[in-house]
């Protein structure tokens, strides 16, 4: 019970870790300027490293001396923590355009005979620097956690199923469950509390919590979860190899057939294309692909999705998350499991079950689509016709400080509304930019941030319906999962799985973050730029970002439905290995 308490601490931690770092995607993208594209792609990069070695793990086994094994893997994830957060460390302050700080004030408009643009200065060049860095490390620090997080899971389960007894294992691994579902929900609401702290924390900065311009203290939360990782993972070296189980259950265990790794290898292909050629196993699985694209979407861009769409704060829609969309996906899949074991649902009912509740969850996205409002009116931008009134005021191209006219149009700056002057309160902070020469109206004034967004009264319905549709389509989680282990032979179950797991980070997890990414960017109409290369996006069209994100999620579930539809009529067709002649297929 106590390696059971271990374990599940350990996979709470690596689950933190996993949620904390999609939370503040959004704001590693605004503070070194990512495409969608890119972040999604380092998100999900640690998949590479982790279906690489998962091969081995099913052979490497018994072999090994567990424990300590994990309690490595549990090491090295949390090294690639510290890494992910050595970015902000070598890196210089961050810095935005603004009137009270900058030195020669190229925020406002300063009337020049011709519009000269400022060339690439030494802060710009760093800043794209800085960048590349980024890359380099945070693709570094995911390939090692997907090192590291390789051996958690099998051998954890292993370990557990080889000592429990008979009858307590299914009762531990549930537990180990229980106590692990929590770590993404903690993850976001830690985004939530660590993004209202300034990024650079010794520095005093004028911009407040909700300006565009404000990134909060990302890495502070990647010291936390290291921390976590590295105190879960220091008992597991006190475990010994082997525990004190049930003689007869061990002896069997142990009398594996000893492979060399060479016909290990040999072997793989052969036993890979027999279970790709039984159609059952392979529609299953390919099911179960489209519906992780999806839940690999909304983890890593629902964040995003709710700032730019309602104009939700980092904070807000971390904590929303959280507090609303994680439980929702915890009760589901806990809930499916309780339906499998009271309705003793079969291998010809699962697939109608299934289908019957993933049509209701696509139904429910279809309202998601007419829950928004376009993309406020910004000047240049949509329309993106360049305005006659700054042309001389020389306006950085790089310029990012947007201010909302008196005439409620928003500027990309104060330069590009024209603005020549400004006012401060008797604290120091800016009140309003004056005399701006392209604000129409008698009052030709600019408050600094953003025109308020006219969509918040959307947030919570479209959280709510969100989290309802996940709720439905995560009871079919483990019906499904069960179908797997009995649409194959016994001896064939466990490797069954690792090819299920292989399959998945391949088809799913890996390639659909940057999938979503690539969705978001192409309904960019405004790139911030810096020395003339794409930064990160300014403005979104909202009408094509939410009929594009929605639509990628609505398709995979459309996908998915057909393949459980045929499925259902291959299974009807099927004779199902029997449960009742072998206990541990309910499992």
């Amino acid at each position: 019970l106590l390696f059971v308490l271990c374990h599940g601490l350990l996979q709470f931690s690596q689950l933190l870790y996993s949620a904390y770092f999609k939370s503040i995607i959004t704001t590693i993208e605004q503070r070194y300027g990512l495409s969608s594209y890119s972040s999604g792609t380092i998100s999900s990069l640690h998949e590479v490293s982790n279906s690489v070695l998962i091969v081995f793990v099913s052979y490497f086994g018994t072999r090994v001396h567990r424990p300590r094994v994990i309690g490595i893997g549990g090491l090295l994830m949390a090294v690639s923590a510290t890494m992910l957060s050595l970015p902000h460390f070598l890196s210089q302050p961050y810095e935005y355009d603004s009137v009270l700080h900058s030195k020669n004030r190229q925020d406002l408009c300063k009337l020049q005979g011709n519009a000269s643009d400022h060339g690439c200065g030494q802060d710009d060049s760093r800043r794209l620097a800085d960048t590349n860095n980024l890359w380099f490390l945070m693709a570094s620090a995911q390939l090692l956690f997907g090192v590291g997080s390789v051996p958690i899971q099998p051998f954890g389960i292993s370990y557990i199923d080889d000592f429990a007894g008979a009858g307590n294992s299914p009762l531990y691994i549930a537990i180990l469950f229980a106590v692990s579902v929590f770590g993404p929900a903690i993850g976001y609401l830690l985004g939530s509390v660590v993004l209202q702290i300034y990024v650079d924390v010794d520095t005093e900065q004028e911009v407040r919590h909700g300006d565009p311009r404000w990134v909060g203290a990302w890495w502070m939360g990647l010291l936390i979860t290291a921390c976590c990782l590295v105190l879960t993972s220091i008992p597991y070296f006190f475990f010994p190899r082997t525990m004190p189980a049930d003689e007869s259950d061990m002896k069997d265990d142990f009398k594996e057939p000893d492979v060399s790794l060479l016909d290990f290898l040999k072997l793989f292909p052969r036993m890979f294309v027999r279970l790709l050629l039984s159609p059952l196993f392979l529609m299953l699985v390919l099911a179960q692909c489209c519906f992780s694209s999806v839940i690999a979407g909304l983890a890593t861009f629902l964040n995003k999705f709710l700032e730019r769409q309602y104009g939700a704060s980092p904070v807000y829609s971390s904590l929303l998350v959280g507090a609303v969309n994680l439980p929702a996906v915890a009760v589901g899949m806990l809930g499916g499991g309780v339906i499998m074991k009271r309705a003793g649902l079969t291998l010809k009912t699962i697939p109608r079950f299934s289908v019957a509740l993933l049509t209701t969850s696509t139904l429910l996205c279809v309202p998601l689509f007419f829950m928004g409002c376009p993309t406020q009116k910004v000047s240049d931008v949509n329309p993106s016709s360049p305005l006659e009134c700054y042309a001389n005021c020389s306006c950085p191209s790089s310029a990012f400080n947007p201010v909302c006219g008196s005439d409620g149009i928003e500027y990309v700056s104060p330069c590009h509304a024209g603005c020549t002057n400004f006012t401060r309160d008797p604290n120091n902070t800016l009140r309003l930019y004056t005399s701006c020469r392209c604000v129409s109206g008698g009052q030709s004034h600019a408050r600094p941030a953003s025109c308020p967004n006219g969509c918040p009264h959307f947030l919570l319905p479209v959280i709510l319906v969100m989290s309802l549709a996940a709720l439905i389509a995560c009871l079919t989680h483990n019906p499904l999962y069960m179908m797997v282990l009995r649409s194959v032979a016994s001896e064939e179950k466990s490797f069954a799985i690792g090819i299920q797991f292989l399959l998945m980070r391949l088809l799913a997890w890996l390639p659909a973050p940057a999938l979503f990414g690539t969705a978001i960017d192409t309904s960019c109409i405004w790139w911030k730029r810096v020395c003339g290369k794409k930064f990160s996006c300014g403005y979104y069209d909202n009408n094509i970002l939410r009929n594009r994100y929605m639509g990628l999620q609505v398709g995979y579930k459309v996908m998915g439905v057909f393949l459980l539809v045929l499925l259902g009529r291959k299974a009807q067709r099927m004779q199902e290995y029997c449960l009742e002649k072998r206990p541990e297929g309910l499992l």
